[in-house]
């Protein structure tokens, strides 16, 4: 009796040790993917996301687990969700610079990886982009940067453009810089400008009846977020309105705008996925330096331009790196 008890005993135990084996390894990396607009136009960057990740050695739902969350256009959900991503115990946070930007005021442990079309020491989110100190660093794409130049293409595409139209994001700095440089590069060459702010989905109608009201005879995209996320609805109104427009990103020649110029955009997210990828293996934040995205893009639609009754000079087709016919 005692031997078969002492094998009963022992085959519980031996069907037991999978259990406990597999109770004792450690619980799969949780990333928090954060953006302050709809995720549902940014399947495009979840993707050159993932791929980043891929490029580090992490697979979503094999070897890394991925929470994403958006505040839909309203900034005030930024805390709220940067504190329930730090509740379910992320890694590390993703996010764009108003994400960022949330994120790095509600935690300091945390790290925090950015991807930003602005310069992330003035926007308070990195010391220094060799040094960036604390729990956060990330990509930019420096897109705002290039305001000047995209103003510079838009008038030789348009040169009789009497009156440009700006659409810009009342809420971010990066576009508050942005602004100033296109108005002070305007201002320099006497071109008149008319600067509207949408900062919700109700502006956009009204803004476009304030540059037909005015006479514009051409559109100067902003590089912001709220914009990106709303690209579909901004080059359908610039069609309506017959407004030949120069964006920041290439999505927006893609889905029918005139002309992007600019930095990539997933080309960013996908350098942020290999980051990511280093920090969760052990590197620490602090010590990755902010990578600058130097992939330039000029993207020219010229079925856009037909439609406009645009002739696009040979010169700036040549240029391009993308036509799209």
């Amino acid at each position: 009796m005692r031997r078969r008890n002492f094998i009963t005993l022992l085959g519980s135990a031996a069907a037991a040790w999978p259990l406990a084996a597999h109770a004792q390894q450690p619980a799969m990396p949780v990333i928090g993917f954060l953006r302050s607009t709809s995720l549902a136009d940014a399947t495009h960057l979840m993707a050159a996301f993932g791929q980043g990740l891929r490029e580090a050695g992490f697979i979503e739902g094999q070897n890394v687990a991925i929470e994403y969350r958006s505040a839909e256009d309203r900034a005030d959900r930024l805390p709220v969700l940067v504190a329930e991503l730090v509740r379910r115990q992320v890694v590390l946070i993703v996010g764009n610079t108003p994400s960022a930007l949330v994120a790095k005021a509600v935690t300091t442990t945390v790290p925090i990886v950015f991807v930003t079309g602005s310069d992330p020491v003035v926007d308070g989110l990195v010391a220094s982009l060799s040094r960036p100190g604390g729990n956060t660093t990330g990509v930019s794409f420096l897109s705002g940067a290039l305001g000047t130049k995209r103003l510079e293409l838009l008038r030789q595409l348009v040169p009789r453009a009497g009156t440009i139209a700006v659409l810009v994001d009342p809420y971010t700095p990066e576009a508050d810089r942005e602004r100033k440089d296109v108005q002070a590069a305007a201002n320099a060459i006497r071109q008149q400008l008319i600067v509207v702010e949408v900062g919700s989905d109700r502006d956009f109608e009204a803004a476009f009846a304030t540059f037909a009201q005015r006479g514009a005879g051409a559109l100067f995209g902003g590089t912001v977020a709220f914009l990106n996320s709303h690209r579909e609805r901004v080059v359908a109104l610039a069609a309506r309105h017959a407004l030949p427009a120069c964006y920041a990103l290439r999505e927006f020649a893609t889905a029918g705008g005139l002309m992007s110029y600019g930095t990539s955009i997933t080309d960013a997210y996908r350098l942020a996925g290999i980051y990511v990828g280093r920090i969760v293996k052990g590197e620490k934040p602090a010590e990755l330096p902010v990578q600058q995205s130097t992939k330039f893009e000029l993207v020219i639609n010229l079925r856009t331009a037909k439609a406009l009754g645009l002739e696009v000079p040979d010169k700036l087709v040549a240029l391009a790196d993308e036509v799209i016919e």
